[in-house]
């Protein structure tokens, strides 16, 4: 199904069938995005169900409020504000949550959000373009070693050091303050290549999760959707690289077994606290089909859970 926008929603049946939405359900799409899963989630409610739809991209918050349907409220936050914007909607629990992680199509492809070295724009990068450190501004002020951990940390680029060391010495001379400034001096700096990749998709990649705090976020929303679902309200996962999936998977493991404590203690297992998640199946991966029709989809994986 393609959303308005030309965005396509990764593993869209998939990820509303885990949702196991009731007609009186309340929901919590936490991406909006262009609305493909909200969209899907909305066809199955019934009159008395609710979604709530969050979204940090003042663009989709526009988009999503072009849809005219009583069930959906529309909020412009991060979904590391879950808690707090159910709160403020008076709202305790939720039979679902749906989290389609990472950046968006629309994001990609539109040239001045600055997120893409395929065209030659403002280096800005930010989903929240109303708030916060552009890109090109990060460049500007942090010094080497933190010009290094963020390329190392969120790129996995082992030439972060001369990635580092080459912004540092250009800025001298000039402002990094597009896309094509930027890739140019990674692509002198990395030696090689992997076959098929441009030098600075991995560079790119870190500066926007460092600008976005993507898996600091992340890693706040979880137990928030963990402490608002209902017994039995799913937990849907959709992630994009290792460094979510990893975020993801731990959480969903940790949360899914009993508390560990120290060796020694005199406890049975039956005193032990119960877990408060149960893993649902196995993680689920785009069919070949889907990743044919939208190659971006090939590195999705989707984790799902439920409350006990």
């Amino acid at each position: 199904m393609t959303a308005a926008g030309g965005h396509v929603s990764v593993l869209l049946a998939e990820a509303v069938a885990a949702l196991a939405v009731r007609q009186d359900g309340i929901y919590v799409d936490a991406t909006f995005g262009r609305g493909g899963h909200s969209r899907e989630i909305l066809a199955q409610l019934g009159k008395p169900g609710r979604l709530i739809a969050l979204d940090r991209d003042p663009a989709a918050v526009a988009a999503a409020r072009q849809i005219a349907d009583p069930r959906l409220t529309v909020v412009h936050a991060a979904f590391g504000r879950l808690g707090e914007v159910l709160d403020e909607l008076g709202i305790a629990k939720v039979d679902g949550v749906l989290l389609d992680v990472g950046v968006s199509s629309p994001q990609l492809d539109t040239p001045e959000r600055g997120m893409s070295f395929r065209f030659d724009a403002p280096l800005d990068m930010r989903m929240d373009t109303t708030q916060g450190e552009t890109a090109a501004d990060f460049l500007a002020r942090a010094d080497q070693r933190e010009i290094e951990r963020v390329v190392r940390d969120y790129g996995e680029e082992r030439f972060a050091h001369a990635i580092a060391k080459a912004v540092v010495a250009a800025r001298c001379e000039y402002r990094i303050s597009t896309t094509r400034q930027f890739a140019a001096l990674v692509e002198k700096a990395v030696l090689t290549r992997e076959p098929g990749q441009h030098p600075a998709t991995r560079s790119f990649q870190a500066l926007r999760i460092h600008v976005n705090r993507e898996l600091e976020e992340l890693s706040l929303v979880l137990p928030q959707c963990q402490e608002r679902l209902v017994s039995g309200g799913r937990l849907v996962v959709i992630a994009f690289h290792s460094l979510e999936d990893r975020i993801v998977k731990r959480f969903m493991r940790d949360a899914s077994q009993p508390p560990k404590l120290p060796k020694k203690l005199p406890v049975r297992a039956a005193e032990l606290p119960p877990p408060q998640l149960k893993l649902i199946g196995k993680p689920v991966f785009p069919s070949a089909a889907e990743t044919a029709a939208n190659p971006r989809a090939r590195s999705a994986v989707m984790r799902v859970a439920a409350r006990i």
